[in-house]
This record gives structure tokens, C-alpha cells and sequence, in this order.
């Protein structure tokens, strides 16, 4: 399962309407489980599942229980839901724990349609976002940092009351759904934001600016400018040294014991240095207005100690096969961060492609920015209904004139991939496109 069959419709079917009211409804027979623990909520078109990931993975080496809620996932749908010990680190939920929430929401769904008080049962994303909410109340958790799925406004992770609502950056992305403009996303996005609450975001498109600014001013919203937690230029930047591709100190920053923070992070790629800074940028936040006791090295060890699989992440090369770059890549922001990450790596051998996505994308952009950098492509079909035919990928690939094969699934594009690459020193297999792609080859791969 993944978000994918969220926003499916299959012919002749009308287009779902999300309504928070519903949510509220199944959120309410269920005894609000979502009022019993704080909350972050993060929103944005790139980077949101980044940012959530390190912030908590900041309190929870801040000692804090904290829980985790992202979509979609790469394997298993528990990735969704984790819950840290308060010790550092992060764990999925077992199967047992999932299923005995799973069961109560789905119980108390029919219920509720039957006595009318829902028009049809609760979409997946719905029923999964419910269920994070009653694992979270079980376990007491001290925080929960939970990851908007789209839009904002309308989202079913809406309906908390959030301590602080972070924008990362936006960019078009569901179009169909969110607007067709980068400033009627970014109202979208806004809706996440409360009355007299405190809005943290960086400088990004002039159109998203000034419609968050908006926003922000009509709800006397507190701005927080993450700009200072970036690398500037008195910080000492180290690219590809330590555990990741992004080392580097931060100075001068009056919030920070013996103001010198250094930034580890083992997420890869220039562009994690804006999710890093939000999520510094929270963490200092949540400990000057709600008390949180996060220190620098809490942060430092938070930062060093993420995880977040499937971003520009890098699988050495064994002995039978090269080196693998997988990356959920999906959207023309995020193919233009993979292209600027791929040749920043120095490559010394051939360089392939494995690339699928949805029909919903934009897929000719995509293909236009990523293809002519690579010296094969290989298409391949993805298991979901919104996928996109290897018709349209071949189609998308003869406007850019870059070599490519198709194949009918990921694997065996994968084993194609491996058999070219040979023994040849140096080379390299990435893939992106969705992240059902990444999800089907790091499951053959790690």
C-alpha cells in the first residue's frame, strides 16, 4: 500500500473530496486520541520527510519519546508509524502493535458509516493517519513530528494543534489537486498554520514568499527564518568528509552553547543543508517557547544519527554489481537536485538510469532535465494504477533522443542495469522517478 491509491481514481468514478470534518468524525469516536499528545506538523513540496526525520531525531536524543509520521513508505506500511525510546533512534511499529490500532479505527469507520455519520469509509491515507494518532496516544508520547501527505489545508494530519508548523520548500507538484500555480500551492501549504501560532520557513520562490507572507501576517503568525542555521560563509564546509556529503560548523549563532555547532549529517546532497537548518531551527525554538530541554550536542548527535533511506542514498559497490544512487526523486525540483548531486560525484565510469513514475507527474520535464546526462536509460513499468505506461516513458524519452530499453518491472530492469555495467570500474546505477521504484529496488538491493 501507498499513497498512490489515495489520490486513484479509477474511470467513472468521481474525484474524492477530502474534508476534515470526516477525519474529525472518526478522530472523535475514537476518544481524540490526537488531543492527548503535542505535535509538529510539516508541509511543503520537497524535503518535508527530511526535515521530520532529523527534527525527531533530535528529541529523541534529547531524551524525548518521540513519534514519527511519514508516507508514503518504501517496503512496509509500519515505516509510517515509528516511535523512539527516548534514547536515540527510531523504530517502526510491529505488525501486532499496527494491526490493534488498525483494527479499532476500521471498527469504529464502520460504525460511523453505518449510523450515517460518514458518507463511505475513510481513505487509506486517512485510516493510516488515525492510526498513527492512536499509537502515539498509547505510547505517551512526549512529541510527535508528523509529515502532511499534500496540500495542507485539507490534509487528514490537519487536525492537530500544532506547536509549531514548519514550510519547507514549495515547488508545482499535484497540480490537479493543490493549484496550478506555485502561490496557490503555497496558500495550500499555509493551511497548516494556526492563529497566533509560529510559522518556521526559509526564503524560496518570490511567489511562495509573499503568499506564506500573507498568510502568516492575516493569522499574526511568529515567522522564524531558518537562514542563519545554513552554511554560510564563515562556516567551515567539508563536502563528501565524515559520515555524509554535507559536514560543516555553524558559528556565531547566539542560541547555541559556546556558539559553534557542528553539522554531521549522513543525508546526502546540498539541498538537505535547508531541511537540516529547519529542523535546528525548530529544535531551538521548541526549547525557548515550550521548553523542550534540547542542547547543542542533542542537536549535533540528532543530526548525525538520521535516518532517512532512499534520499540520494548510496549503495557501495560489491563485486557483483556497481555502486547504486537510489533517490525518490519525483517532481522536476527534486530531478534538478539528483542531476546537480550526480555531478557533483566526479564519476569516472558509465553512468545508467532506471526510471519510472506516475502518470500524474511531469514526466517530459523530468525526462528533459535527467535523460541527457546519462549514458543508457532503462524504462520500466511500476506496480500502481497511476503509473505511467512504458508507451508514455518511451515517448518522453525519444524527445530528449537518449538511448533506453523498457522493461515490464523494476527488477528485471535492475538485473539489465548490472549485467551492461560488467565489471566496469568506476560506474554507476541511479534510479528515481516515485517511490514505489525506490521502495521495489532497495528491497532487492539492501
Amino acid at each position: 500500500m501507498s499513497l498512490g491509491g489515495e489520490l486513484h481514481t479509477r474511470p467513472g468514478e468521481p474525484r474524492r473530496k477530502f474534508d476534515l470534518a470526516h477525519m474529525r468524525a472518526l478522530l472523535a469516536a475514537l476518544g481524540n486520541p490526537e488531543q492527548r499528545f503535542p505535535s509538529v506538523l510539516i508541509a511543503g513540496t520537497n524535503g518535508k520527510g527530511s526535515t521530520a526525520a532529523t527534527l525527531a531525531s533530535i528529541l529523541s536524543a534529547a531524551g524525548y519519546t518521540t513519534g514519527l509520521y511519514t508516507s508514503p513508505h518504501l517496503s512496509c506500511v509500519n515505516e509510517r508509524i515509528c516511535i523512539s525510546a527516548g534514547d536515540g533512534g527510531s523504530a517502526a511499529i510491529k505488525d501486532a502493535v499496527l494491526f490493534e490500532h488498525l483494527a479499532r479505527v476500521e471498527a469504529a469507520a464502520e460504525s460511523l458509516v453505518a449510523a450515517g455519520a460518514l458518507p463511505g469509509p475513510p481513505s487509506f491515507f486517512e485510516t493510516m493517519t488515525a492510526t498513527a494518532m492512536l499509537a502515539f496516544a498509547a505510547r505517551s508520547v512526549d512529541i510527535a513530528v508528523l509529515e502532511v501527505g499534500m496540500g495542507g489545508r485539507l490534509d487528514a494530519t490537519n487536525v492537530v494543534e500544532p506547536l509549531l508548523s514548519i514550510i519547507t520548500d514549495i515547488s508545482l507538484d499535484h497540480t490537479e489537486w493543490l493549484g496550478s500555480t506555485i502561490a496557490e500551492i503555497a496558500r495550500e501549504k499555509a493551511g497548516i498554520l494556526r492563529q497566533g501560532g509560529t510559522m518556521i520557513t526559509l526564503p524560496q520562490h518570490p511567489e511562495a514568499n509573499q503568499a506564506l507572507g500573507e498568510m502568516a501576517v492575516a493569522l499574526n503568525v511568529r515567522g522564524v527564518n531558518a537562514a542563519e542555521y545554513l552554511p554560510g560563509r564563515s562556516s567551515s564546509f567539508e563536502p563528501g568528509s565524515g559520515s555524509g556529503w554535507n559536514r560543516y560548523e555553524l558559528t556565531g549563532l547566539p542560541e547555541i552553547a559556546d556558539a559553534v555547532l557542528l553539522v554531521d549529517s549522513p543525508l546526502r546532497g546540498q539541498h538537505q543543508q535547508r531541511n537540516v537548518a529547519l529542523a535546528i531551527a525548530a529544535a531551538i525554538s521548541l526549547r525557548n517557547t515550550h521548553s523542550y530541554k534540547i542542547e547543542r550536542s542533542h542537536i549535533e548527535r540528532g543530526i548525525r544519527e538520521t535516518r532517512w533511506p532512499g534520499r540520494l542514498e548510496l549503495l557501495p559497490a560489491e563485486p557483483a554489481r556497481p555502486a547504486v544512487l537510489l533517490d525518490v526523486a519525483h517532481n522536476p525540483a527534486g530531478a534538478w537536485t539528483l542531476r546537480a548531486a550526480v555531478g557533483q560525484m566526479g564519476l569516472e565510469g558509465p553512468c545508467a538510469l532506471i526510471f519510472g513514475c506516475m502518470r500524474d507527474k511531469a514526466l517530459d520535464e523530468m525526462a528533459q532535465i535527467l535523460f541527457p546526462i546519462f549514458d543508457h536509460i532503462y524504462l520500466t513499468a511500476l506496480p500502481s494504477p497511476r503509473a505511467a505506461s512504458i508507451a508514455e516513458l518511451v515517448e518522453a524519452a525519444g524527445h530528449t533522443g537518449a538511448s533506453h530499453t523498457e522493461f515490464a518491472d523494476p527488477g528485471a530492469a535492475l538485473d539489465a542495469a548490472i549485467q551492461s555495467a560488467g565489471a566496469q570500474p568506476g560506474s554507476l546505477i541511479v534510479a528515481c522517478g516515485s517511490v514505489v521504484l525506490i521502495g521495489a529496488l532497495r528491497s532487492l538491493l539492501v
